[in-house]
């Protein structure tokens, strides 16, 4: 019998202001870590340092591969010369972040490392340091450049959630739903699903409009676009249903109806995710040339140097990359 090879992680520790290091340091503590994946952290010694100072903990690394521990690959060459800031935005932070993850995503397109894990950033940071683009996920494309089109999914250990549309204002999000992309991202979710050992994904689809427009009373998206790609879906073979009223569908997933919920727009699951499990919940960018994981909250410079944050949701990002990894790594 042929032995799954581990998956190759690379981490970076997100925005230095914020309480990535501490999290990063404290999941690498763990001797479990290194029996899930290969990791291969992107930063330096010193940022190494004082994340493990932050955190009250030590862990093992090495430059070398092979030793059974986290390797750093060094990218001191790309620290800013000023010093960072801690607990606020700064550009210096944003540069260092951006360094570190771009460093990670040529990794992935250099096919030496299966999935990314990012600590927390903070997007005030990243655009004071020349960030166009509205948000990482979108940089991300910018940087790997192959084609491939990020979109935003939302992880709980029991719940997967995808959008159709995503950071694009309410009076947007009719006309950007389409028949292709509601296809595209059902797909999308049930490979994330199978990606994370569900064998066998249960999916339901959530309306636009209230009541699932009863009808066509007030509004015709689901009988002219969502529910003839719910049909597709089925015809190709996921396991599918909807579209139900965004009111109702995440209660029959509470009570386990369904592995994954396909939404139209951002807050129309993100309010849902939040309430059943913001201290777990993880941010995957999807349908890139390479998985990546963040946990959902943010930063939180009030908790930096506190020892207080909780390791939670990092750790279901970090196990989320390595399900999603080990499955590309070993086909």
């Amino acid at each position: 019998m042929t032995t799954a090879l581990k998956p190759r992680l690379a981490l970076t520790l997100g925005d230095p202001a914020g309480i990535g290091g501490e999290l990063v340091a404290r999941q690498l503590a763990d001797p479990a870590s290194n029996e899930l994946a290969e990791i291969f952290l992107i930063s330096d010694e010193a940022e190494l340092a004082q994340a493990q100072q932050d955190a009250g903990v030590e862990f093992a690394w090495s430059r070398t591969p092979g030793e059974g521990v986290p390797v750093l690959v060094d990218n001191a060459a790309a620290r800013p010369e000023q010093p960072f800031e801690r607990r606020k935005a700064t550009e210096a932070g944003g540069t260092w972040a951006m360094a570190n993850l771009r460093k990670a995503l040529e990794l992935a397109k250099a096919g030496e490392v299966d999935a990314i894990v990012f600590a927390p950033l903070n997007k005030s940071s990243l655009h004071l340091a020349g960030m166009t683009e509205n948000d990482e996920m979108h940089w991300f494309e910018t940087v790997l450049a192959d084609g491939s089109t990020a979109t935003e999914l939302n992880v709980l250990p029991e719940l997967v959630t995808a959008r159709v549309t995503s950071h694009v204002s309410l009076a947007e999000v009719s006309q950007n739903i389409t028949f292709d992309l509601v296809v595209e991202r059902g797909l999308l979710l049930e490979e994330v699903l199978k990606g994370r050992g569900v064998e066998a994904p249960r999916i339901g689809v959530c309306a636009l409009n209230p009541h699932a427009g009863e009808s066509g009373k007030f509004g015709r998206e689901e009988i002219d676009i969502i529910a003839p790609a719910v049909e597709e879906l089925a015809k190709r073979g996921v396991d599918v249903a909807g579209p139900f009223p965004s009111d109702t569908i995440f209660l029959h997933a509470r009570d386990g109806k369904f592995d994954g919920i396909l939404t139209m727009y951002h807050d129309q699951g993100q309010i849902a995710v939040k309430l059943l499990g913001f201290d777990r919940g993880v941010t995957m960018a999807g349908g890139l040339g390479v998985p990546a994981t963040t946990p959902a909250h943010g930063t939180a410079f009030d908790l930096v140097g506190e020892r207080k944050a909780g390791l939670g949701a990092y750790e279901n990002a970090f196990r989320t990359a390595a399900g999603v990894g080990a499955r590309r790594r070993n086909g």
